[in-house]
């Protein structure tokens, strides 16, 4: 089962955060690099990835949402993990499914450095990564080595894998952009989902509108189909066409679930034709929040930070995020991934009590450590007891 929460919390806040945080002379970039670093190479390491979770536990309550098992409620968000390197030490930090990247169907650095701040008295971030990964096929390879696959089980909980626009590609082209990435990766994806909502990739946001998102979902949904179909077909037949590295017919059948993550800055309105769109297109469910340009919240402290350019995480956006789920939630059908601003297992509490299916730790994990999904595992879990 682990340690109690209150003293995983402890120990990290305590003991773990504050040596973190001064290191590298305090560059937030450069201690989440040098973390993502240990968990990809000692932290996946099976001896220690079974003491990590002996310490961390990882019990919660499972859920099956969009034809997934989850063996927790609570996971990885997007952008911790951005070329899947560490996805075997995840499961022993207590999450219940991981969400990878966000990747691009191209390598690129991303965004000029500084490019990631901490607003420590707002417990947030701000961040204008700018989508900085190794290219699908780098993060396809990458997964094949460690032979994480959809369906196998091999990194102990489910992989979700986040796909955006190349900065470089037209968004006339970026269609053909998202089916690259999704054509590489989708073998090794227990769900895909589709970032249209970052704020630091110029013009990413207008794929939310109406038009450009339903050709966009319509595109990858019936790819997903299609690629489902033909696993299936080379399956029954014994060999065939069945596309390389697709899992067998008894591994994750059926189509890879797309999901779609909306930005908080949408008005209800704009909500409106997302979510008709999601479900107009045959999509499986929609993740709730990206990170937001508004800078409400703010600390007196951290204001001189609050004209940095980026997408604003924590904290500050915990009632925004909370609003949007129980409004996404309210109107459609589709599973909801809630995320945003969770510092505490109220805070994922809140957002289960207003619809969301599913939470995810971005800014909480970096400030609360591995005790926050415990804390959110031990609440889900209790509340389910009769």
């Amino acid at each position: 089962m682990g340690l109690p929460a209150g003293l995983l919390d402890a120990g990290y806040t305590r003991l773990v955060r504050p040596v973190l945080f001064r290191s590298h002379g305090g560059d937030p970039e450069a201690i989440h690099e040098q973390l993502i670093s240990l968990l990809a190479g000692v932290g996946s390491a099976g001896p220690v990835r079974a003491l990590t979770r002996l310490v961390a536990g990882s019990a919660g309550r499972s859920a099956r949402v969009a034809g997934i098992d989850f063996p927790s409620r609570v996971g990885l968000a997007a952008g911790l993990d951005k070329d899947a390197s560490a996805v075997l030490a995840w499961r022993g930090l207590g999450f219940g499914f991981a969400e990878l990247g966000t990747v691009t169907g191209r390598a690129q650095p991303g965004n000029d450095r500084p490019r990631v701040f901490r607003l420590r008295a707002s417990r947030a971030l701000v961040n204008r990564m700018g989508f900085n990964n190794p290219g699908a096929a780098a993060v396809a390879a990458t997964l094949a080595a460690r032979n994480v696959y959809r369906g196998n089980g091999a990194a102990g909980l489910p992989v979700g894998i986040s796909i955006g626009k190349t900065k470089v590609v037209d968004l006339a082209d970026a269609v053909e952009d998202y089916l690259t990435s999704l054509r590489l990766l989708a073998p090794h994806a227990d769900y895909v989902a589709v970032n249209v909502s970052s704020p630091n990739t110029p013009g990413l946001r207008s794929l939310q509108d109406a038009g450009a998102l339903s050709g966009l979902l319509t595109t990858l949904v019936r790819e997903s189909a299609a690629r489902a179909s033909l696993a299936a077909e080379g399956s029954s037949q014994g060999a065939g066409p069945r596309p390389e590295g697709w899992p067998s017919a008894g591994e994750g059948a059926g189509p890879v679930p797309v999901f779609v993550k909306v930005a908080p800055d949408l008005t209800w309105g704009q909500l409106d034709e997302v979510l008709a769109t999601c479900e107009d297109a045959g999509a499986a469910g929609v993740i709730a929040t990206n990170t937001t340009l508004a800078r409400e919240g703010l600390a007196p402290a951290d204001q001189h930070l609050a004209g940095e350019a980026g997408g604003l995480s924590g904290a500050p956006l915990t009632a925004r995020a909370r609003e949007v789920v129980g409004y996404v939630a309210a109107h459609t059908a589709l599973p909801v991934m809630g995320v945003g601003g969770i510092m505490t297992a109220d805070d994922a509490m809140a957002l289960f009590d207003a619809g969301a299916d599913l939470v995810q730790l971005y800014t909480g994990f970096i400030y609360g450590g591995p005790g926050l999904a415990a804390a959110v595992n031990a609440r889900d879990t209790e509340r389910q007891e009769p």
